[in-house]
């Protein structure tokens, strides 16, 4: 039988899960976990670069564990896990960190943006992020990793890792993993405020969640950037009225999209319309989501089951990796 390849991806606890991520991600792994071999997982040692409130990490972790199930994550077909329940990862970081070098990760884009960005506390973490991030995903033996633009550069970083422990110990020990790309476009789901895509760090009226109740969703979708509408018939929508059918390109009906794009190209569009039809359709779209989250999370007891099996799985591979890379260095054998 065929080994199917292995899928690793990470996301890091900083939120709810909103519409870009599902349709940027979490749709695609549902698909995914059907025919690979699939470990996502819970990116909480991360979160320390930002010092966060150990409640807030706790209940963040907790949520995001939430809204994968909610969204179609199968505890059974895919290892779901968090990054900390995995000690091996710190030590096969460790390992990485000792072959990696301080020019290269100076130079990573992401490294010199945080710092611009919080010069009071540049800490060694997001120097090393790229260790851990290769950590992460050699521990497991990934062959594919599905990464946005932001972490191209990573990932190639973890291929360069992997190849330079390869070639120091003389063996053919990592594979060395590749971008998964999805074998159609991926979808783009804009914000709300106008302009660029759909985001927790946009602010509080960008994003709509997959646990958002109704009267929220209303709300912000009424309160999205408009303009004073179309002058000319068939006139090119403006970037901010584009984001709205866009939205609902993938929440509505074909006829939804239709009938308002007809509206807007014969100058007779009420914005205020196209808002509320996007707005339930937002919200028949999300009920699913919403009902499963309310669910789940008066379920603890399935929570930590989920997360359990998902360490004890990960752990499997974890534990032989670092094993066999232990024997490779030339360490005792502890395992």
């Amino acid at each position: 039988m065929e080994k199917k390849p292995i899928v690793l991806s990470g996301i890091r606890p900083t939120g709810n899960l909103h519409l870009g991520n599902y349709f940027g991600a979490v749709k695609n792994f549902v698909k995914m976990q059907e025919t690979n071999e699939c470990y996502f997982f819970i990116a909480d040692y991360h979160m320390l670069t930002t010092h966060p409130n150990p409640k807030d990490l706790q209940s963040n972790v907790r949520q995001v564990v939430i809204e994968y199930l909610a969204a179609g994550l199968d505890p059974e077909k895919a290892t779901l896990y968090l990054q900390s329940d995995i000690p091996e990862t710190a030590e096969l970081y460790l390992f990485l960190n000792m072959n990696a070098y301080l020019g290269e990760l100076e130079r990573v884009t992401t490294f010199k943006e945080k710092a611009r960005k919080q010069p009071e506390n540049i800490n060694a973490g997001l120097l090393t992020y790229p260790t851990l991030m290769a950590s992460d995903i050699i521990i497991q033996r990934a062959h594919l990793v599905p990464v946005g633009k932001d972490q191209e550069q990573h990932l190639e970083m973890t291929r360069t890792f992997a190849r330079r422990f390869n070639r120091m110990y003389k063996v053919d020990y990592f594979p060395i993993p590749k971008a998964y790309n999805f074998d159609q476009e991926l979808v783009k789901i804009p914000g709300l405020d106008g302009s660029g895509k759909m985001g927790k760090s946009e602010g509080e009226g960008n994003a709509v969640f997959l646990g958002e109740d109704p009267t929220s969703i209303r709300k912000k979708v009424m309160r999205a950037v408009t303009d004073n509408g179309p002058t000319e018939m068939n006139q090119e929508k403006p970037e901010p009225i584009q984001n709205l059918f866009s939205l609902m390109e993938v929440v509505s009906s074909p006829d939804t999209v239709a009938h308002f794009d007809e509206d807007y190209n014969n100058c007779s569009i009420r914005y205020g319309d196209l808002k509320k039809q996007l707005a339930e359709d937002i919200i028949n779209f999300t009920a699913p989501f919403y009902e499963k989250i309310n669910e789940l999370k008066k379920n603890d007891a399935y929570i930590k089951k989920v997360i359990d099996m998902g360490a004890e799985k990960a752990r499997v591979n974890a534990q032989k990796t670092v094993r066999e890379v232990r024997e490779i260095i030339g360490f005792r054998k502890i395992y």
